[in-house]
C-alpha cells in the first residue's frame, strides 16, 4: 500500500466530513461521512466546483478556499449555520480550510465537524444515564411499595370477613380496590416486563395500524398527514411493543390538539447515525408532528420521567413506557417542541445486534 492510498483509507475513516478541492476549485476526493453529510455520492459529486458544492447563501464559503489558497495558511470558521440537502433544519458545523502538497500543483483539503450532532450526542449520553437512574430508583420504590400495599390488602379482606354490617364492607371494598389501584399503577410505572419478540415487521404497516385506531378516537375533527419514506427496509422489531409505542405519542399529540390541528407521521432513514454511543449503519427515524400549543420549557427536560405530564388528566406514565419499549430495541425518543409544533422523534436502528 503506498502513501496515497494509506491517506486515502484514514480519510475514508473519519467520523468528520473531507473535501480535497484541486486549485481551481473542483473537487478531487470526497470521503463517505461528507457522501452522507451532502446527501451525495462520490461519483455524483467528482469534478463539481466548490460553490455548487457548499451549500452557503453567499459566495463567503469559496473566499475563504481562495484566500486560504493564495496565503497558504490554516483557516477556520466556527458555528456557521448552513443547511444542507436530506436534513430538514439548519446545522451547526466547524469548518477548517488547509492548503497542501498533493506532489503535483498542490490542493485544499476541507474538513467540516457538525458540531449540534456532538452536542445531540452528549446529551443523548445524559438522557441514557438519567433514564438508568430512574429504572433504578423505581424498581426500589416498587418493592418498598408492594410489600406493605399487599398486608394491607390481606388485611382489609379479613377484616371484611368478620364484620356482620353491609354498609361498613362498603369501606374494605374502598380499602382493597384502592391498593389495587396502586399496586397495577406500580406495575405501570415498572413498564413491560416481557423482553421483545423480534420479527421482521413493515415500519408503514405498524403505523397506518395507529392512525386508523387514532382516527377512530378523534374522527375528522384532526387531520392525520402521512409523509412516508418508501425506501424504509424491513424493521426488525416486536410489532405489538411499536404498536404502543406510537399509539401513546400519537394518542398524547390528538389529547393535547383538543379536537383543532394536525398530526404529521414522518419516517425517514438515516446513514451512520449514532444513538448514545453506538453508531448504526442505518436507523429509522419516525417523527410525530402535531400543531399543538407546545410543552412548557421546564417539562422538556422531564417529559420522558414517570408521573411527568403536561396535561391534568394523564398518568405521565405514556411516553416512560414509550422511551422503555424503545430503549429495548436499542433506540431512543427524543423530543423537540415550540408554540405551533411539537415533535417526537423515534430512532431505532434498522440492523439490531443480538437481536433474534
Amino acid at each position: 500500500m503506498n502513501g496515497y492510498d494509506k491517506q486515502h483509507l484514514l480519510l475514508d475513516n473519519l467520523n468528520t466530513a473531507v473535501l480535497v478541492f484541486d486549485r481551481n476549485l473542483h473537487l478531487l476526493y470526497v470521503n463517505p461521512a461528507a457522501e452522507v453529510l451532502f446527501a451525495m455520492s462520490g461519483k455524483q459529486m467528482q469534478g463539481m466546483r466548490a460553490r455548487e458544492i457548499i451549500p452557503c447563501s453567499d459566495a463567503n464559503a469559496v473566499k475563504h478556499l481562495e484566500r486560504a489558497w493564495s496565503s497558504g495558511h490554516v483557516i477556520t470558521e466556527r458555528e456557521i449555520h448552513v443547511h444542507f440537502p436530506g436534513h430538514e433544519e439548519s446545522i451547526t458545523i466547524d469548518c477548517t480550510i488547509m492548503p497542501f502538497d498533493d506532489g503535483g500543483e498542490g490542493a485544499l483539503m476541507v474538513e467540516i465537524q457538525q458540531v449540534d450532532r456532538q452536542l445531540r450526542i452528549t446529551r443523548e449520553e445524559q438522557m441514557i444515564a438519567q433514564q438508568e437512574v430512574s429504572s433504578q430508583l423505581i424498581r426500589g420504590l416498587a418493592h418498598e411499595i408492594k410489600n406493605p400495599l399487599g398486608g394491607i390488602r390481606g388485611a382489609a379482606q379479613l377484616l371484611e370477613q368478620e364484620l356482620d354490617n353491609s354498609e361498613l364492607e362498603e369501606y374494605t371494598s374502598i380499602i382493597i380496590n384502592e391498593a389495587d389501584r396502586l399496586r397495577e399503577l406500580v406495575d405501570r410505572m415498572l413498564g413491560p416486563r416481557e423482553l421483545p419478540r423480534f420479527e421482521s415487521i413493515n415500519l408503514h404497516e405498524v403505523l397506518e395500524r395507529v392512525r386508523q385506531l387514532v382516527k377512530a378516537e378523534v374522527g375528522d375533527e384532526i387531520t392525520l398527514i402521512c409523509d412516508y419514506d418508501p425506501s424504509i427496509p424491513p424493521l426488525h422489531a416486536d410489532l405489538n411493543q411499536m404498536i404502543q409505542v406510537f399509539l401513546n405519542i400519537t394518542r398524547n399529540a390528538a389529547n393535547v390538539l383538543q379536537g383543532e390541528g394536525s398530526i404529521t407521521l414522518r419516517t425517514r432513514v438515516m446513514r451512520h447515525y449514532t444513538i448514545g454511543t453506538h453508531c448504526h449503519r442505518l436507523v429509522a427515524r419516525v417523527d410525530i408532528v402535531d400543531t399543538g400549543p407546545g410543552i412548557p420549557q421546564d417539562l422538556q427536560e422531564q417529559i420522558f420521567f414517570p408521573m411527568v405530564s403536561g396535561s391534568a388528566q394523564g398518568t405521565g406514565l405514556g411516553l416512560t413506557i414509550a422511551q422503555s419499549l424503545v430503549a429495548a430495541h436499542k433506540g431512543l425518543i427524543e423530543c423537540h417542541s415550540e408554540p405551533g409544533k411539537t415533535t417526537f422523534s423515534v430512532f431505532i436502528p434498522l440492523e439490531i445486534e443480538n437481536g433474534s
